[in-house]
């Protein structure tokens, strides 16, 4: 998969080269590149950004260095092309459809990722509405809170899909066993000693009885759940 990262701030990206995600970029997995900005302007300040139309606080991403870039990482790229194959430009926004394990592992299978991190009071509209004539643009929020740009966001969606892509993690079967990955939240997880500090390992784990794990496991899933994230059950129709 390639990723390319268009930020004003590229060296926050040199994270990626430690971890399951750097031996993948070291393997050839994964082709990460993360491109600044401020490369696509033209004047001695590297200006990226100026005040908004219609006044208000802050500052607006200005769209030129946005087009130029966008012009650079999609080539020739058309609205019609493949889904598979197609750059798919993604910019995190509060106002974004909400970032999910679902869309993880949907983004796993795609060949070339664009990530756009915004700044300041946000970026200029159209350039969200000039990509989208070249290609397929997506607004994706991590969360109902603001942060102060766009990289922390990108750095946790690459992190979620990048390990989704075959060969990242060691071991594929621990990627079904997560939370989200059957709706529901992860069952509590144990390891030697089976008594610490007056706390004990639940018997049942000790019992070699796989078929009663696996349904303590479920039932631990289900409790879960139910105690902190209600919603991501579903909703039983009522009687009427």
């Amino acid at each position: 998969m390639r990723i390319d990262v268009v930020t004003i701030f590229p060296e926050f990206f040199d994270v990626l080269d430690i971890s399951l995600l750097g031996k993948a970029r070291q393997s050839g997995i994964l082709d990460v590149s993360a491109h600044n900005l401020r490369e696509y302007t033209h004047d001695r300040h590297r200006t990226v950004d100026d005040t908004p139309y219609g006044g208000g606080a802050g500052m607006v991403m200005k769209p030129e260095p946005w087009g130029e870039a966008l012009d650079e990482l999609l080539g020739d790229a058309t609205p019609g092309d493949s889904a598979a194959s197609a750059p798919l430009v993604i910019f995190p926004s509060p106002a974004g459809q909400v970032f999910t394990q679902k869309m993880a592992r949907e983004l796993a299978h795609r060949e070339h990722l664009i990530f756009g991190c915004g700044r300041y009071e946000g970026i200029d509209q159209r350039v969200f509405d000039h990509a989208a004539t070249r290609a397929e643009v997506r607004l994706v929020s991590i969360g109902d809170y603001v942060l102060n740009g766009g990289e922390v966001a990108v750095m946790a969606m690459i992190e979620a899909i990048g390990r989704l892509i075959p060969g990242v993690v060691g071991n594929p079967e621990s990627l079904v066993e997560e939370s989200h990955e059957d709706g529901l939240l992860e069952y509590p997880s144990y390891t030697k000693p089976a008594e610490w500090r007056g706390l004990e390992v639940p018997p049942i784990l000790l019992s070699g009885n796989h078929k009663a794990i696996d349904a303590w496991r479920r039932e631990q899933q289900l409790e879960r759940t139910r105690r902190v994230r209600p919603d991501l059950l579903p909703v039983e129709p009522s009687e009427e």
